[in-house]
């Protein structure tokens, strides 16, 4: 018998597992925020990138430039609804305004903010045909449920699989945020199935974060800035 999950401690689940995903997979070092003051955010934190290649990396330039990722996260039935997107486009407006009123400066490696949709259902038409065209770039994941809980240890601890990638020109365009040098391609497993890799100028992009804090800065410093 499988157990039921409320909907709180359905979307709490959600939530850890894409960050787990995301950090193994795409390079994010992200935590969890939640709560009523949350702003519209499930998930914040970076994004690190490859350098750009007019770009060297030393003892002092970090081998990643950082991208600051704003996340929202719907473990939900139905299918990802456009009104989500219009909500988080709202969201990231909100932040991105708040960071340049806070004064702060911003790292000659930090490229700017993304917004990140996750969801356990499928994408509507609707909903990516509304993100395509924003000025807001974005970054949309399916993320469909794992495989059931069983006495097979190998599935319980299985995190499931990144289903579909998807970003806008605002993000992986010629004049968007990553200026066209990444791309996401579908990389096929050898035993079948596959998901949506990194590629930057036709190389694979190696998974990377900082994980001693003084390799180059605490991956949260000035993030709620």
């Amino acid at each position: 018998m499988h157990r039921t999950l409320s909907t709180v401690a359905r979307g709490t689940a959600f939530e850890q597992r894409s960050l787990q995903l995301l950090q193994e997979y795409f390079s994010m070092s992200l935590k969890r925020v939640g709560g009523k003051s949350d702003g519209g955010v499930d998930l914040l934190g970076w994004w690190w990138l490859p350098l750009s290649s007019d770009s060297q990396s030393n003892s002092i330039t970090p081998p990643r430039r950082r991208i600051r990722v704003l996340a929202q996260c719907k473990a939900e039935k139905k299918k990802f609804s456009p009104n989500y997107v219009r909500e988080m486009e709202g969201v990231w407006h909100m932040h991105v305004q708040a960071h340049s009123l806070s004064g702060s400066s911003t790292p000659v490696s930090e490229l700017g903010t993304v917004a990140l949709l996750l969801s356990e259902s499928n994408f509507t038409t609707a909903t990516l045909t509304r993100a395509l065209g924003s000025s807001v770039p974005f970054l949309l994941m399916h993320l469909p449920p794992p495989p059931p809980i069983s006495s097979d240890l190998r599935v319980e601890t299985a995190l499931g699989e990144v289903g579909t990638a998807f970003w806008n020109p605002a993000l992986g365009g010629a004049q968007g945020l990553l200026r066209g040098e990444l791309d996401v391609r579908w990389e096929r497993d050898p035993g079948g199935g596959g998901r949506p890799g990194l590629w930057c100028r036709d190389k694979r992009v190696q998974n990377w974060t900082p994980d001693t804090p003084g390799e180059y800065v605490n991956a949260f410093e000035d993030i709620d800035r």
